[in-house]
């Protein structure tokens, strides 16, 4: 194939991929699956595997927080506590748990994040509950292996 066919062939990739999303993955797939690599799209490509992973991350860190959120309540709520809060939590440890194992490495963000996502926890906790800011611990009180200990409940 000449070089102006395969640079055509890019072009209309490109095209594909801002006009119809789906089609571009299908072709594409296709195209990296028959060794054609000179065809595909291949800086999209790449940027949609480093976006998949920032999605990976944004997930672990949004269960994180959920999960947080509703620790916090039910530590700080004793006499609210309802079968949702704990349901909740218990849904929040499996799906974090599932993407964990699907990426291991992920693993590491619980503990390097923990601070951040922590205060954002925090914030929406306030937000729900409607208590005071410095009834919240200035720090997580819960460690890691408990955040994510299917039988812990604070209290």
């Amino acid at each position: 194939m000449s070089k102006q066919r395969v640079a055509e062939q890019v072009t209309d990739a490109v095209a594909t991929y801002d006009s119809d999303f789906f089609e571009w993955t299908q072709q594409t797939a296709e195209l990296i699956r028959q060794g054609r690599l000179t065809e595909a799209d291949l800086e999209h490509v790449a940027e949609e595997i480093a976006d998949m992973g920032k999605r990976d991350r944004r997930e672990v860190r949004s269960r994180l927080r959920v999960l947080l959120v509703h620790l916090l309540k039910w530590q700080l709520q004793p006499l609210q506590r309802t079968s949702s809060w704990k349901a909740t939590i218990l849904e929040q440890r499996a799906q974090l748990a599932l993407v964990l194992d699907d990426s291991p490495s992920l693993r590491r963000i619980p503990a390097n994040e923990l601070e951040v996502v922590y205060r954002s926890a925090v914030d929406r906790a306030i937000a729900e509950t409607k208590l005071a800011p410095d009834v919240f611990p200035a720090d997580c009180p819960f460690t890691i292996a408990e955040i994510v200990d299917h039988d812990f409940f604070p209290n």
